[in-house]
């Protein structure tokens, strides 16, 4: 009876097992059930399907799919138009940077070459004219009111002050001429010949970091001598005196004189070298400048400037190209089978230059995103000197204009082939006295017709560019000084200036410039950050202290026309 009822509770202990396991079953069931089907709405799969499908992923992956896949595939370029038609104007500026920079080149080097030849043509003449004007009028030194045979006052001027910068000009072109008499030029082919390669490289690179540094300085000497010379003699005298100044002109240009001779000598060199290893060293340093410019950051003002001292670079290139060959055809006794040796050396380095030019104002223009149209600015503004320096309210000679803006000053180079010419060659008999007469009388001729042609072409630039405006403008003045400040401002507050549109309306290219008693003397020009270098009086304190705080948070913006220094410091305009 026991064991029958151990055994019936042992069956129902079994059935209860059974049922909860049953219970279990169905509950895990369930739920993985609700589980799936809350992974299936939420995106997800089971991981054994995920196993299976990565299976069937990698399956699908081949080598032969992979290749196809690659040389198959597109895009569209159309996707990012604006970032495309941008790389591809860049390639056209870099292909019309060529052409719009030799205009560039041409058009300054017939500005340089207009220039040069004023010296020995023009300014000979101009000279003459102003000693024969002094000499046929010495009534006028004297103390009588008025002269009976000029009918002028003693106060006026004997001479006008274009004629005194005039004459200053050819007296100190016959004395460095005469000094340079005592520079032995056969001497100093010799030392230089008997240097070492790599120690004549390094004496041409000082020797053009000294012509820039002179060219800088000497405009700035000579600007000084023809101030102080002209200035008018009711004001307070503020210089150390004409003579002085005189001096220091005729210095510098017998300096800058025998600099260029040494670096023409060091050209003859390298072409008379046997191995010719000198003359590729002197053209491998045009492309170190590439260098020294390409990865600097160029503003459209600095590149203008660097612009210019490129033209005048390749200018003073060609005048020691043919000193070279005047010396050499010299020693050969003029034969002319020697001068077409010199040709391919004289052609290298002409097209080494051009070359170089070309890719540095290419890749300047192509990293400063600056287009090639800016090389026209750059041309009508050179045109807009020379139209300028000839109309009535005119202020300077185109010569120093010139000068000015490109560095490129006349006086030493053209003394230097003065000196080559007249030691190479010899003039003997009459014959050879008619032939420098003609050779003078062609030199002329070509003046005057490139004089026109480019007063024709800087007239057409100049409405191009729609700066007819600026040429009735008067030229900009500044206070040198405190006192001279003070009165020039009293003196604009009780008599207003007139109208320059109607004196301008007169004005032609081709008047002579008259000095105006309305207007006040001409003085230095100078920036708007001059008047600071003066102590202010107590009552203007205030209004410069506002002006100067406007001025820290306004960036400088220099026009084109407002450039007339040479700067060599990487070619900055401060």
């Amino acid at each position: 009876m026991a064991d029958s009822v151990a055994t019936g509770l042992a069956d129902e202990n079994e059935t209860e097992n059974e049922d909860k396991e049953r219970e279990k079953r169905l509950f895990r069931k369930t739920k993985e059930q609700a589980a799936s089907d809350l992974t299936e709405t939420l995106g997800f799969y089971e991981r054994k399907a995920k196993y299976k499908e990565r299976k069937s992923n990698v399956s699908d992956l081949s080598l032969v799919r992979f290749i196809s896949a690659e040389l198959t595939r597109g895009y569209f370029l159309e996707h990012n138009e604006a970032k495309y038609t941008e790389r591809r104007e860049k390639v056209y500026t870099c292909l019309r940077i060529p052409k719009e920079l030799e205009k560039l080149m041409m058009f300054g080097f017939f500005l340089c070459l207009d220039v040069f030849l004023y010296v020995f043509t023009l300014l000979p003449l101009r000279v003459l004219l102003a000693l024969v004007r002094l000499l046929t009028l010495p009534c006028c030194g004297l103390r009588a009111s008025i002269c009976p045979y000029c009918k002028k006052s003693s106060g006026s001027r004997i001479l006008q002050p274009a004629q005194v910068c005039d004459v200053l000009k050819g007296v100190i072109m016959i004395l460095c001429y005469f000094m340079m008499h005592y520079v032995d030029y056969s001497m100093m082919y010799h030392m230089i010949r008997g240097q070492s390669v790599i120690k004549l490289y390094i004496i041409y690179n000082m020797l053009e970091v000294a012509d820039r540094l002179f060219s800088s300085f000497g405009q700035d000497i000579l600007d000084a001598l023809y101030w102080t010379a002209t200035e008018p003699k009711e004001r307070k005298r503020a210089h150390i005196g004409v003579i002085p100044h005189f001096f220091m002109a005729v210095l510098y240009v017998f300096m800058h004189a025998i600099l260029i001779m040494v670096q023409a000598t060091t050209l003859n060199v390298a072409f008379n070298s046997h191995n010719k290893s000198l003359l590729t060293i002197m053209m491998s340093n045009n492309f170190v400048e590439i260098k020294g410019s390409v990865f600097k950051k160029f503003e459209k003002n600095n590149l203008f400037q660097m612009s210019n001292s490129d033209i005048k670079e390749r200018f003073t290139n060609y005048i020691l190209l043919l000193i070279v060959c005047l010396r050499n055809m010299e020693q050969f006794s003029w034969n002319p089978d020697h001068l077409w040796v010199l040709f391919p050396d004289v052609c290298m380095v002409i097209a080494s230059e051009i070359a170089v030019d070309v890719v540095k104002h290419a890749f300047i223009t192509k990293f400063n995103d600056i287009t090639a149209d800016v090389y026209s600015e750059y041309r009508a503004s050179l045109a807009f000197d020379l139209v300028s320096s000839r109309q009535k309210n005119a202020y300077t000679d185109y010569s120093d204009s010139v000068s000015r803006r490109m560095g490129f000053i006349p006086l030493p180079l053209a003394l230097v082939l003065i000196r080559v010419v007249t030691s190479s060659v010899k003039i003997q008999g009459s014959l050879s006295i008619v032939c420098v007469v003609l050779f003078y009388l062609g030199m002329i001729t070509l003046k005057v017709l490139n004089s026109i042609v480019l007063l024709g072409k800087s007239c057409k630039y100049v409405k191009e560019a729609n700066m007819e405006e600026k040429l009735f403008q008067n030229p900009p003045s500044a206070a040198p000084s405190r006192a001279s400040s003070r009165a020039h401002r009293t003196k604009h507050t009780r008599e207003p200036a007139g109208d320059p549109e109607e004196e301008g309306l007169s004005a032609s290219v081709t008047t002579q410039p008259s000095r105006s008693d309305e207007c006040p003397a001409p003085q230095l020009p100078t920036s708007q950050s001059d008047q600071f270098l003066t102590t202010p009086d107590e009552s203007e304190e205030k209004s410069l202290i506002q002006d100067d705080t406007e001025l820290k948070h306004r960036a400088p913006n220099k026009d084109l026309l407002e450039i007339d220094r040479f700067t060599i410091c990487g070619n900055r305009i401060d």
